[in-house]
């Protein structure tokens, strides 16, 4: 420490130097402030107002934050929501394609309509896989994976990796629901006077394949008989080869009242966690978490089972009994006499067949039987009539239905291990029960159970926006399946002429995948979903922007300061200083011999 030497006769001149060094740097801080409009450079030079300004720069750092994650956010939505709009155009495009086409019977259509179709899901595949700055929207939490693969690999497979498509299970399926003798699995017999069907003898077989016999009546059962004999349900067990890990899941379909079938995806939970809904709990031995996994269908009538091996699920079919029906022919059967037959299908869809007897019929009629000159000639004919209409019926309708449902599985096909597409079994008396290794999954993103979840954009201090979307939801993985079932299909026979009867059933059956039923998801739901999410995005943003003015206001006065009033100041403080200097300089120059002249 320096002590500096002090006279009594310098005071007053150390006084006015300490001045003018004063006013000299409250005039260059003045210079300073009036050059860059701030109050100070440091938060210390702010005084007790550095709390102030610390609090509200890091309160405007944060809504900054939440107004560039909502932009980014913002586009992500917005092509999120073009997309869905696509799909539901190329949706609402194929299904009045299919409506026109079927009431107009005209023979060129069918095959503008497939390929329509086929461009529409080439359309599709392109509108899902749409990417956001290098983001997959459609891919969940997966942002960096295409979630759809081509429309070729969906149709025809992966050839050189031993991969199935579509096609492959289409007529997969149809091999399995038309039975050996083409006729919907219905095993058709004839006896004395007496014409009979029984459903197929396997129970696994009844519950997945061809058709149901659900009823059987006569317009005159005075001549034509009746009888039906409704089948009873088989029972069954299920079974784990070994116990499943925690996470493991299991495919179950299960069997509706209208006879259509649902598939539920179930995962194996240790403890408590068991108890929720989708899932199952792990037991200590495997007989036990069969029973638990049974338990968690809540008595549902069980179809098919699938999952990896391990843990390797099976489904045991036992007892129960085929329906049956028969119509017995007697004396006197007259023209206009009728009987009816009524068939259920596995998407929970009818079949009414109605044969007449007639003087004279065509013996490939399928409408019509010719009345003989003794009653087993009228059996015979009843017989062949009968086995046409349901030969005809299962190349229609069965047909059909099965191209729709094998689309609907090939959809619900999914890259977690155990859920690939289910196959038919190499007996073809049910679905194999270790998933396929040998279809192509044509879905490649995230699986989590909540889509929207996936992507979250932290809009406000409290408020957080979901914007996740998946390619495997419901509404688009049903769009998919309505356009893909025309596009896989041809309508021209061998003899070069256009099946227009199967042609309108496979139209029905695709408009009806298209058209979501009540308790299912709509593409129009998924659009409302992003809607929503825009909307409280701007709600968001506006708040931000609003906050972030209010705390800038607050600044002013604090941070930085009026450039008219430093002006003035600095105006009058240089006017002070020039006079001091002015003074002091003459002052400066006085002595004494000044005071003596």
């Amino acid at each position: 420490m320096t002590i500096s030497a002090f006279a009594a006769g310098t005071y007053r001149f150390d006084r006015q130097s300490a001045s003018l060094v004063g006013m000299k740097n409250q005039l260059d801080g003045l210079a300073q402030q009036l050059s860059t409009g701030r109050t100070a450079e440091t938060y210390g030079g702010l005084g007790v107002a550095r709390t102030t300004s610390l609090s509200a720069h890091a309160a405007i750092s944060a809504q900054d934050g939440y107004l560039a994650a909502i932009t980014s956010a913002e586009t992500r939505v917005k092509l999120t929501s073009a997309s869905l709009t696509q799909l539901k155009s190329l949706s609402d495009s194929t299904r009045s394609n299919l409506s026109g086409n079927v009431a107009s019977r005209n023979q060129t259509l069918p095959a503008t309509t497939v390929q329509l179709a086929a461009n529409n899901l080439a359309a599709a595949v392109d509108a899902l896989n749409q990417q956001a700055g290098g983001v997959y929207v459609f891919s969940g939490r997966a942002t960096d994976t295409q979630p759809v693969v081509s429309q070729q690999a969906m149709m025809d497979g992966i050839p050189a990796e031993g991969l199935d498509g579509l096609k492959a299970l289409i007529a997969e399926q149809k091999k399995a629901d038309l039975g050996p003798s083409g006729n919907g699995r219905l095993i058709q017999g004839i006896g004395t006077r007496t014409v009979s069907l029984f459903e197929d003898s396997n129970p696994e077989a009844r519950a997945n394949f061809g058709f149901a016999l659900m009823a059987a009546s006569s317009s005159n059962a005075a001549t034509l008989g009746a009888s039906f004999i409704p089948g009873a349900k088989p029972d069954v067990s299920l079974n784990f080869a070994q116990q499943p890990v925690d996470g493991a899941q299991v495919r179950v379909v299960v069997q509706l009242a209208d006879g259509s079938q649902k598939t539920l995806d179930l995962t194996a939970r240790a403890g408590e966690a068991g108890n929720a809904a989708g899932a199952f709990s792990i037991g200590s031995t495997t007989a036990e978490t069969a029973a638990n996994l049974k338990r968690a269908l809540g008595g549902a009538d069980i179809a098919s089972v699938q999952s990896a091996n391990p843990p390797g699920v099976t489904a045991a079919f036992a007892n129960g009994q085929a329906a049956s029906t028969s119509f017995t022919v007697g004396n006197g059967v007259a023209a206009g006499d009728s009987i009816t037959l009524k068939l259920g299908l596995h998407d929970g869809t009818t079949k009414t067949i109605t044969l007449t007897a007639a003087a004279t019929a065509d013996p490939a009629s399928t409408a019509a039987f010719a009345i003989g000159a003794t009653p087993d000639d009228t059996t015979a004919n009843l017989s062949r009539a009968l086995q046409n209409a349901l030969t005809a019926a299962a190349n229609t309708g069965l047909s059909a239905s099965s191209t729709a449902r094998a689309s609907l599985n090939f959809f619900e096909g999914s890259p977690v291990e155990g859920l690939s597409p289910r196959r038919v079994a190499a007996d073809g008396n049910g679905y194999a029960e270790t998933a396929s290794a040998k279809t192509v999954i044509w879905y490649k993103g995230d699986t989590a159970a909540d889509p929207r979840a996936t992507a979250t954009v932290q809009a406000g201090t409290s408020r957080t926006v979901e914007i996740g979307a998946q390619a495997n939801e419901e509404a688009i993985r049903r769009t998919l399946a309505g356009i893909a079932a025309m596009a896989a299909e041809g309508f021209t026979t061998s003899a070069g002429t256009v099946d227009t009867a199967r042609f309108e059933a496979v139209s029905s059956r695709s408009a009806s995948l298209l058209t979501a039923s009540e308790g299912q998801q709509s593409l129009e739901q998924l659009g409302t979903d992003f809607g929503l999410a825009a909307s409280s995005m701007a709600n968001a943003k506006s708040v931000a922007n609003t906050t972030k003015a209010t705390l800038e206001a607050s600044l002013d006065g604090v941070d930085t300061v009026s450039t008219e009033e430093v002006a003035a100041k600095l105006l009058s403080l240089q006017t002070q200083l020039q006079a001091s200097y002015k003074v002091t300089s003459i002052l400066s120059e006085m002595s004494l011999v000044n005071y003596l002249r």
